[in-house]
């Protein structure tokens, strides 16, 4: 069985600790490191641990929970990040949505559940859109924010390098919703396979996720959907 490493931020040293009792024996997960949000280049100090998993409180001190997630997308792309809450909020998911993270659960999530994320988000799945199919409006919300992007071409950025015809192969399978497990199948390559070529493209675009790299591949005529 594959151990999954998790790296964990979060401010309250009460939940970090149950987080660390609550892991079932056998899981196939392991806590390689955490922090509360205080330190100062965080994403160096995870960068170090080299996790497959990252756990993110969303009221870090001095909001730094989004902050964190966009930039981990920038710097670690092959790392995955699930947003924690206290409470569910609209607009609070909008903007993790934005952020560029996979998946957004509540802290009292039962610890059963939270692995079952956990090893989802591992395998390039991103149950954050399940949680967007509930919230009709919101999603409505987010095409449309996405669309205009598209259109008015906003925030984009020039591209630094082209893309090779296997990155365009998998950016187009991105953009009709394949998740990483599902390109590999197709493609007949591995899945580690996949996620290198997402780096690259992540890196050649200067995208900041899966989403703004569709959108700037869009924008300048790279793929289709």
């Amino acid at each position: 069985m594959e151990m999954i490493e998790v790296f964990l931020v979060d401010k309250e040293p009460l939940w970090r600790e149950g987080f660390r009792a609550s892991l079932p024996e056998g899981a196939g997960i392991k806590l390689i490191g955490e922090a509360d949000g205080t330190e100062e280049d965080l994403v160096s100090v995870i960068e170090a641990y080299s996790p497959d998993v990252v756990l993110v409180d969303i009221d870090l001190p001095s909001l730094r929970g989004l902050h964190l997630v966009r930039h981990l997308g920038q710097r670690l792309p092959e790392v995955s990040v699930i947003v924690l809450t206290s409470y569910e909020e609209d607009n609070q998911l909008f903007q993790t949505v934005k952020a560029g993270a996979q998946a957004y659960v509540t802290k009292n999530i039962p610890s059963q559940s939270l692995v079952g994320v956990i090893k989802t988000v591992r395998r390039g799945e991103y149950p954050i859109n399940e949680t967007l199919l509930t919230k009709p409006d919101l999603a409505s919300r987010i095409l449309s924010q996405f669309q205009s992007l598209v259109l008015a071409g906003q925030d984009m950025q020039v591209l630094v390098a082209p893309l090779s015809p296997r990155e365009i192969e998998i950016l187009n399978l991105v953009a009709n919703g394949c998740a990483n497990k599902q390109i590999a199948h197709s493609l007949k390559i591995s899945e580690q396979t996949v996620k290198n070529h997402m780096t690259s493209i992540l890196r050649k675009l200067a995208a900041n996720d899966r989403t703004h790299a569709v959108v700037l591949a869009l924008r300048h005529g790279l793929i289709s959907v």
